[in-house]
């Protein structure tokens, strides 16, 4: 069982009593939770159907043909006209749809012409539709989603590469730590957004979504991680100078073992101190690419994407912008405020009494 030592217990306390930071975490988790079982909230797929005397669960199955619920097509159902079928063949037969019976992927033009929708709660169309008649609720769902899970990934991947060079660095010094400053330096100054639109360019189009998206991130990995190594160099090398490293040494520690076991953990304040904003900085770059073009690949939801088709619809659906610009200011400030209560609460200087 993990034990936590008594500044760590006492540090997780202070963040409970910052409470904007607290709830702000608790509203993440909560949220994290429900976007994890997202299909069983917003999805096209029944969860529950009733046929014949036996039971189907479409949601995270094969899809179903027409002709197994006795329908004269062979592919997938559409399982809201399937439950008004049965509702009026009066054989006993039903289907449990989610709360919103609609994909992020999905045109529904009840008029034959996919134009965007206001919000109509008769046709559960909640938030409204966009230009090609999507639900907005399905794609700033499941867009939020994704999000999400390409920034912790984006995260991941940065601490994994800075703290790995940023700590060789700061422990070994000399001539392994003058060569990658200057490979940095020169890495650095490599434009970002020009590479994107390079890169980009040259991807075939018979690439698969998750391949182009796996694209994405490591581009956005490559031009990212410098700045975490520069933190975790000047920490490791704070850090090397102590006695209890000296200690280690003595007792025939291995240069792994002191990096891993003794300096890391104490820089663990530094590195859980920038998550969050690291967080928010990779939501807010993959937003950003996407409404210049250059993000996830269509149709991936994405919150960027929905931005740029409000703003060119701003007077005749409003209610696209407001819906995704409303969306990521309140995802951005969550974010925001988990980050701020965590800083507050391992920083020293605030809790420190000096005599």
């Amino acid at each position: 069982m993990l034990q936590l030592n008594p500044q760590t217990l006492k540090k997780l306390r202070r963040f409970r009593h910052i409470k904007r930071g607290y709830y702000s975490f608790l509203i993440l988790a909560g949220l994290m939770v429900l976007l994890a079982f997202g299909e069983l909230i917003i999805n096209s797929r029944a969860l529950l159907v009733s046929y014949e005397g036996e039971l189907y669960f479409p949601t995270y199955t094969a899809f179903h043909p027409g002709t197994d619920f006795g329908l004269d097509y062979d592919y997938e159902v559409n399982y809201r006209e399937l439950k008004e079928a049965f509702a009026e063949d009066g054989s006993g037969n039903w289907v449990l749809m989610p709360l919103i019976p609609y994909n992020a992927f999905e045109n529904h033009a009840p008029g034959g012409i996919f134009t965007p929708l206001a919000p109509d709660a008769s046709q559960q169309h909640y938030l409204g539709t966009d230009t090609t008649s999507r639900d907005i609720l399905a794609r700033l769902f499941y867009g939020t989603r994704i999000a999400l899970i390409f920034s912790i990934g984006f995260m991941l991947s940065v601490y994994l590469i800075g703290i790995a060079i940023g700590c060789s660095m700061g422990y070994f010094g000399g001539v392994f730590d003058l060569l990658f400053q200057r490979l940095i330096e020169i890495w650095s100054n490599v434009p970002f957004l020009y590479m994107v639109i390079i890169i980009f360019s040259v991807i075939p189009a018979a690439f698969s979504v998750p391949t182009r998206i796996g694209i994405l991130l490591m581009v956005m990995v490559l031009f990212s991680w410098t700045g975490m190594t520069y933190y975790m160099r000047t920490e490791t090398y704070k850090e090397k100078a102590r006695d209890y490293v000296a200690a280690a040494r003595v007792i025939g520690a291995s240069n792994s073992r002191i990096i891993f076991r003794h300096i890391l953990p104490n820089i663990l304040s530094t590195l859980v101190t920038f998550m969050p904003f690291t967080i928010v900085g990779a939501i807010s770059a993959i937003t950003a690419l996407d409404f210049l073009g250059f993000g996830l690949p269509p149709p991936t939801p994405s919150l960027g994407e929905l931005l740029k088709q409000g703003t060119a619809n701003l007077r005749t659906a409003p209610w696209i912008v407001t819906s995704a610009f409303g969306t990521l200011v309140a995802l951005l400030t969550l974010v925001t405020f988990v980050g701020e209560a965590v800083r507050e609460s391992f920083d020293p200087k605030t809790y420190s009494i000096y005599r």
